[in-house]
């Protein structure tokens, strides 16, 4: 695994509902979450998040990032910057969280998943319902930087581990779950896949 860069998938949330709903997918998905990137505002500068990718045993990993709406370039958003220009990382995708953050400009998404698990050619909202903006744009904190970067293969999301309990732990977070793996499948992931053991949560180094 050293020889090739890691494959990470971005999820622009990092509450504490979030952690646990991305820590439940990952397990299903067979891969690895950053616990403690997890925070408001992302605890972690991108040099940490990125050494702690690199210590974990298997792909996809992921991470997640969250500005808790401050104004400007946050925290979360230039460790996302990092972890994106890295060198040694592969980014898959990114899950754009919409929220009723109203000053931000958004990210533009071609697809979103809706609150029944649908994806849908539209923008969401914070509960999961499909939104009329022409535009397909998700208005949310630390969304704004996706689209600059130009990563790839991004979804629209409503607020993780919610949407009126339809994305509940209780539930295993299907929602979640679906956009996961509308990146994993656009991205080719499975196609380089040759399987590992099942993974947990990557809590801390070590």
């Amino acid at each position: 695994m050293a020889n090739r860069r890691r494959r990470v998938i971005l999820i622009t949330d990092g509450d504490h509902i979030a952690q646990r709903a991305v820590e439940t997918v990952a397990r299903q998905i067979g891969g690895r979450s950053i616990s403690l990137s997890a925070g408001n505002p992302t605890p972690l500068s991108g040099p940490q998040m990125v050494e702690l990718i690199k210590m974990t045993p298997q792909d996809p990993v992921l991470l997640m990032f969250d500005d808790n709406g401050d104004r400007g370039r946050g925290r979360g958003e230039q460790a996302l910057e990092y972890v994106v220009h890295h060198p040694d990382i592969e980014v898959l995708g990114a899950i754009a969280v919409a929220s009723n953050t109203k000053w931000v400009s958004g990210a533009v998404v071609k697809v979103s998943v809706d609150n029944r698990g649908r994806i849908v050619e539209e923008a969401v909202d914070k509960d999961g319902f499909a939104e009329t903006d022409l535009e397909n744009r998700i208005y949310g904190d630390t969304v704004d930087i996706l689209g600059k970067l130009q990563v790839p293969h991004i979804i629209g999301i409503g607020d993780i581990g919610k949407m009126q309990g339809r994305d509940s732990l209780r539930n295993g977070c299907p929602i979640t779950l679906a956009a996961v793996n509308w990146i994993l499948e656009r991205s080719g992931f499975h196609d380089n896949t040759t399987g590992g053991e099942k993974a947990t949560d990557c809590r801390k180094p070590g």
